[in-house]
């Protein structure tokens, strides 16, 4: 499932995270996490803009509820920054590793959903579009800055090269209480459906079973 998330960063805070990750310490992006031959440049993962713009990510998508009910985290791989500007300007198609290591700790993370965070005005570059393939086709993504795409991670993607200006990203992966993308689906349409009903009608002894169906889906289903 691919899903586009809006406004997972309010204008401000997108304001403040590139305030902080411009001025930090950028390096060249080839070996560095996310896979594919790479030619950006990557914000020092622990170093202290990483941080500061990370906590801010992490905070805003813990109060994100389509986030959530989409993702079903269950760990979110440390976010990550990336710049392609100048020369570094391109992300060759790829897949992505199926789990991932925090080198500072040592943690382990399952690679169920990968995320791209928009930190950049589309009208601030041209090119760089997030390009994935899929079994319908060819899909391109150049979102406004503080949307999220949710998308499986086992698909092929690149980053078109950059030809005008800069642009700036945030990316990680989820590892989700729920395995299967199949059941994952079916519980994000249920929980969206629910939601959707409750605002028409308000509560009733329909919906609450209808809600305890879900909950019991993802019991059966999730793992803790």
């Amino acid at each position: 499932m691919m899903l586009r998330v809006p406004d997972v960063l309010p204008a401000p805070v997108v304001s403040r995270v590139r305030s902080i990750i411009e001025s930090g310490d950028w390096s060249d992006g080839r070996g560095m996490p996310g896979g594919g031959e790479k030619g950006n440049w990557q914000l020092a993962e622990d170093g202290k803009a990483a941080r500061a713009a990370r906590a801010m990510v992490l905070d805003s998508l813990g109060q994100n509820a389509l986030f959530f009910t989409a993702a079903l985290p269950k760990k979110i791989f440390p976010p990550l920054f990336n710049r392609y500007d100048g020369r570094n300007n391109r992300c060759a198609s790829h897949i992505d590793s199926a789990v991932r290591t925090w080198v500072p700790t040592g943690a382990q993370v399952r690679c169920d959903l990968a995320a791209t965070l928009f930190l950049s005005d589309p009208r601030e570059y041209d090119g760089g579009e997030l390009v994935i393939e899929d079994s319908h086709g060819t899909q391109s993504f150049k979102l406004k800055a503080g949307e999220l795409l949710l998308y499986p991670p086992s698909l092929l993607h690149r980053v078109e090269p950059v030809t005008r200006g800069i642009r700036l990203g945030c990316y990680f992966w989820i590892e989700s209480m729920v395995l299967s993308e199949e059941q994952r689906r079916l519980l994000y349409e249920l929980d969206m459906t629910i939601y959707a009903l409750r605002g028409k009608t308000g509560d009733s002894a329909e919906l609450t079973r209808l809600t305890g169906c879900y909950h019991n889906l993802l019991r059966m289903w999730g793992s803790s």
